[in-house]
């Protein structure tokens, strides 16, 4: 039996690397296949192509890829076609996902979207290429399932992983002992992001940020995890030319977990990774940088006040936001320090933030697992 399985970006390797293994536990039978990333294979996953292959982000940049994209889907389908799996899981990815999936269904296999596309944020017209691309959407956010119920869609609840995999209670001194930093004094995670795009643009005005922010309180210290080593070479130049501050600047290969865990305070690119730092209770500036062309493309599309996650489950402005020609290194030391000053901020941010933990935190690898089982039987 092969079960299929597609994830476009590092992110989506981290999703479905637990529904994986709870996959083979019900079904020790069935072959995982198709585009998977390390946690995937480390879970059973057979990498046909490795997930970083489509790790491509903004409109300007997908252009410039899109050639070797095509290619590389018309060959999955083909090859996917072949096997005649039992069914094909779409991890997130919605661009590359829902073409495939429209093309597997059509000719009779089944097909599941796990992560719903952001259709309460933007492009809210998908919903009907999500209708006839999938048999099921797995949602990770609770306000998902109205607009699907409200729509006739199949789509099942199944929590964010994440809420399962990070800590309701972090230990910082723990985490700072794993990463060898000292147990006292304050310490700043810089979270750029984990595409090489991102790394790029918004990793020099965070490490900027980190040497002004060092000239106003001399004890901090800063962590950067970066999600491969060959991103090293991006931010390497900046944190030289950050003079003192690079002394004070560790870089850390993947355990980005632990960074937030020992982290006080975190300077983080929109994403997956805000959602994960509020699940860790850190206060926070959200900051995003892209090529101007993909940034108006994507604004003029949107209809949500906020990017981050922590602020769109809230429904309000629960932490600084910076984007774009805002995105300043004096802005963003200044955001992330005036933050930090506020002792009861801090403290309410973390009582929200542990809400949202308890919603967000179901059994998600047995139910999605349990809720792909039932699209294949069908």
């Amino acid at each position: 039996m092969l079960i299929g399985v597609v994830a476009g970006e590092a992110s989506g390797d981290l999703l479905a690397a637990p529904v994986i293994g709870a996959l083979r536990q019900r079904l020790p039978q069935a072959d995982c296949a198709g585009i998977a990333g390390d946690r995937m294979i480390e879970a059973g996953a057979t990498a046909w192509w490795h997930v970083r292959e489509l790790s491509v982000r903004g409109y300007a940049e997908v252009l410039r890829h899109l050639p070797r994209l095509l290619q590389l889907r018309a060959a999955l389908r083909d090859r996917l076609l072949a096997a005649r799996p039992a069914v094909v899981v779409g991890v997130d990815s919605p661009d590359f996902n829902l073409r495939l999936e429209m093309q597997l269904r059509a000719a009779g296999v089944p097909t599941v979207q796990y992560v719903s596309p952001s259709i309460w944020a933007w492009r809210a017209g998908r919903i009907e290429k999500i209708r006839r691309a999938a048999d099921r959407v797995l949602l990770v956010f609770p306000f998902e399932q109205q607009i699907y119920d409200r729509a006739g869609i199949a789509a099942t609840y199944v929590g964010h992983p994440l809420a399962s995999a990070i800590p309701e209670r972090a230990d910082p001194a723990a985490a700072r002992a794993r990463l060898g930093l000292p147990g006292r004094g304050p310490v700043i995670a810089l979270l750029p992001g984990s595409r090489r795009a991102e790394v790029e643009y918004i990793g020099p005005p965070f490490i900027a940020a980190a040497a002004l922010m060092l000239q106003r309180q001399p004890r901090l210290r800063f962590v950067l995890p970066l999600a491969e080593p060959r991103l090293r070479q991006l931010v390497e130049p900046a944190i030289a030319a950050a003079g003192a501050a690079a002394e004070r600047i560790e870089l850390v290969d993947g355990r980005s977990h632990d960074c937030l865990e020992g982290a006080d305070g975190v300077l983080v690119a929109s994403g997956t990774a805000t959602l994960e730092t509020a699940l860790f209770g850190k206060p926070m500036v959200i900051a995003y940088r892209m090529p101007a062309s993909s940034y108006w493309i994507m604004r003029s599309m949107g209809s949500v006040r906020f990017v981050g996650l922590p602020n769109i489950l809230a429904g309000e402005g629960l932490v600084p936001e910076l984007l774009q020609h805002e995105a300043t290194p004096q802005r963003l030391a200044d955001g992330l320090l005036a933050l930090l000053d506020d002792a009861p901020r801090c403290e309410r941010l973390r009582d929200r933030f542990a809400a949202m933990h308890a919603e967000l935190k179901r059994d998600t690898p047995h139910l999605a697992a349990e809720a792909i089982m039932a699209t294949m039987r069908r």
